[in-house]
């Protein structure tokens, strides 16, 4: 079986079992490594594996062809984007036509940074620039970009560059809404066995959580020069019970997020029935 996901952590994390043939009656598993940025392109453009690690700002465009896998995925408390400057001490109205770099124009950093500057940005920001992720920490201390809006290990890692914190997309979603962040889901294509998947994964997940050193050398093969203390706190903040089952919580986040954005016409609208097909009961 074909899939794609992130070297981060998290990812790692929970799919080396199931990497490693860990989980009975599972299929070998040939795993691209690639950017969220590459995982939103290929599942809208049809050209990827046929499981993806993408986005939840990007399901209301591949929802006709791929189907959402209950678990894997990243959602929690306490784990939003930042967006992150070079001087310290500004506020948000200081972003008013500055270049902001993101990680992807369809990733749900930049859907939540586009929901917040709405309401703290009333003049609006200048242009957008999409990178890497980890290219971005490097560009606003550089002086190449006037902000970022960052993920995954930045939080842990954005003062070794001398950047102050403007805001935090977690906390402002958390304290609007009440609920927790939708950052990444996992896929598979419809015409896969998506049930048949959704156990393979959620058994990789447990074997994970059941033997969490067995797969520290596969993490830090590929955590991309950090720390073994940044990869722990990165799987820490990334890896819980929703990587084990969505569940009522998880899905209401992900519809309230979706549903807040079409409203805003940022994404097309999505099917209720498309969103909630494997769900369990």
């Amino acid at each position: 079986m074909n899939i794609a996901f992130s070297p981060c952590p998290n990812d790692t994390f929970v799919f080396h079992a199931l990497a490693h043939g860990l989980i009975p009656g599972a299929p070998e598993l040939n795993v691209t490594f690639a950017d969220i940025n590459i995982t939103n392109t290929l599942a809208a453009d049809q050209t990827g594996p046929e499981v993806l690690k993408i986005s939840f700002a990007a399901l209301p465009w591949v929802l006709d062809h791929y189907e959402l896998i209950p678990c894997g995925g990243a959602l929690g408390r306490g784990c939003g984007p930042l967006v992150l400057t070079k001087e310290g001490g500004q506020s948000p109205s200081n972003l008013s036509g500055k270049r902001i770099a993101v990680p992807s124009e369809r990733s749900t950093a930049y859907l939540l940074f586009r929901l917040w500057a709405a309401q703290k940005v009333p003049e609006g920001v200048g242009e957008i620039v999409v990178m890497p992720f980890d290219e971005i920490m490097p560009a606003v201390q550089e002086g190449t970009i006037d902000a970022g809006l960052v993920i995954h290990e930045a939080r842990f890692t954005y003062q070794n560059y001398g950047l102050s914190v403007i805001a935090d997309m977690g906390e402002w979603w958390e304290e609007d809404t009440g609920l927790p962040i939708p950052l990444g889901a996992i896929i598979a294509r419809k015409t896969e066995n998506t049930s048949q998947i959704t156990e393979w994964i959620r058994e990789s997940v447990e074997y994970a959580f059941a033997h969490p050193n067995e797969s520290k050398q596969y993490v830090m093969d590929h955590a991309q020069e950090m720390s073994e203390e940044v990869a722990n706190q990165h799987i820490e903040l990334y890896v819980n019970e929703f990587s084990r089952d969505l569940g009522d919580e998880g899905y209401h986040a992900i519809e309230a997020l979706l549903t807040r954005a079409a409203d805003e016409g940022l994404v097309p609208k999505i099917s209720k029935d498309q969103l909630y097909s494997l769900k369990k009961d």
